[in-house]
Parts: C-alpha cells; structure tokens; sequence
C-alpha cells in the first residue's frame, strides 16, 4: 500500500501542494519569497529574496518531519541568471553547509510573480 501525504501553506490555494509525499519521496514545488503571512520579501534584492526561498523550503521540509540533509536534488530558476548566480549560489551553499545534493540552476525569462527574481523546486526522501 502506498503512503501518501501531503503539506500546504494554507497562504493561497493555486490548486496544487507546497509538497507531496508518495513512500517516502517527496516532491516540493517551487517555492518564492513570501513570508509565513503571504507578504512578498525582497524586491530587487536576490540576496533576500534567496534566503526567504531556502526558509520556505525548510517550512516544507518541516510539514514531512525532514531537514535539508534530506535534500536529493534541486531545481534553481533565476530570471537574471548571469548577474544573480554569483550570490544565490553563495547563500545557497551557505544554506546547505556539507550536504551537497545533485541539481539544477536554470536560467528563465520570467516567473509566475514579476518581481520574483528566484524560484525553488526540490525532491527529498524520508527514509
């Protein structure tokens, strides 16, 4: 029998989940740089805007009892990523200390939100 879960943010419902879990993977969609209340943090300054990202991954991360050292691979989307890769790359590896899980950055024209200059997608496991 397959266990599922699923964790969501209750901030806003665009019809899927901040994260789901089937047997013991979990699949965490990209995550922006809004607070716990929904409010956007850091326009213009992808410094701000990465570190709010990377906190709302760990807010997901902690729906399904896990910690970054849990992290399988990432996808990172810039929407300038010939001048912000520099220093979302750096907060980035701060953020994960030792654990290095295999990844992307990928470099897009825009994102749902116009002043989001970064988006986070993750997969994770819990056993």
């Amino acid at each position: 029998m397959k266990k599922i879960k699923t964790v969501n943010h209750d901030l806003w419902d665009h019809g899927i989940s901040q994260g789901f879990s089937v047997d013991g993977t979990v699949y965490i969609s990209g995550q922006f740089s809004h607070d716990s209340e929904g409010v956007f943090v850091g326009e213009g300054d992808i410094e701000a805007q990465t570190r709010q990202t990377l906190a709302n991954l760990d807010r997901v991360l902690e729906g399904f009892n896990i910690t970054k050292s849990n992290l399988a691979y990432l996808e990172i989307y810039l929407t300038n990523a010939q001048e912000d890769t520099g220093p979302a790359i750096q907060i980035f590896k701060e953020y994960m200390g030792q654990h290095r899980p295999a990844g992307s950055l990928i470099g897009v024209n825009h994102l749902a939100s116009p002043e989001q200059l970064i988006e986070i997608s993750a997969i994770a496991y819990t056993d």
